[in-house]
């Protein structure tokens, strides 16, 4: 089955990154950045050699965000970023291919225990899973 895994962040968690804090992220310096990508790159490296691994991302920032909706007169409106400070957006994602929504919580559990400064905040990954034929979960 294949699942998408999701990880979430805002626009103050992209500046904390490059060193300016704010009240919702705190100030993450080099070493502490060079960690969670070697993190990051560990598990994503673990996947492609258990062959689970379909596709895996890193999002840019929120501020290069576009919302596409329509307006109640029918016409499109297009929102640019930057959000709110604190509004969560999607920041990254891997599609795996697992055996059971158990081994996938597992490969979860091991991506939200990245390390990152003391106060950073913490979002859940989302765990999906991905349709592979029409109407599979809902009929």
């Amino acid at each position: 089955m294949k699942y998408l895994v999701m990880v979430q962040g805002s626009q103050a968690d992209y500046e904390a990154m490059r060193g300016n804090g704010s009240a919702q992220s705190p100030a993450w310096t080099e070493d502490e950045v060079k960690a969670m990508y070697a993190y990051m790159s560990a598990i994503n490296d673990d996947l492609a050699e258990t062959g689970e691994l379909v596709d895996g991302q890193g999002l840019g920032e929120p501020a290069g965000t576009r919302h596409v909706t329509l307006g109640d007169d029918g016409r499109t409106v297009v929102t640019d970023g930057p959000y709110g400070e604190t509004k969560e957006l999607l920041a990254g994602y891997w599609v795996l291919d697992c055996a059971s929504l158990e081994r996938v919580t597992e490969i979860a559990e091991r991506v939200i225990r990245c390390p990152q400064p003391a106060g950073a905040p913490v979002y859940p990954v989302v765990i999906r899973q991905i349709m592979e034929g029409a109407g599979d979960d809902v009929c």
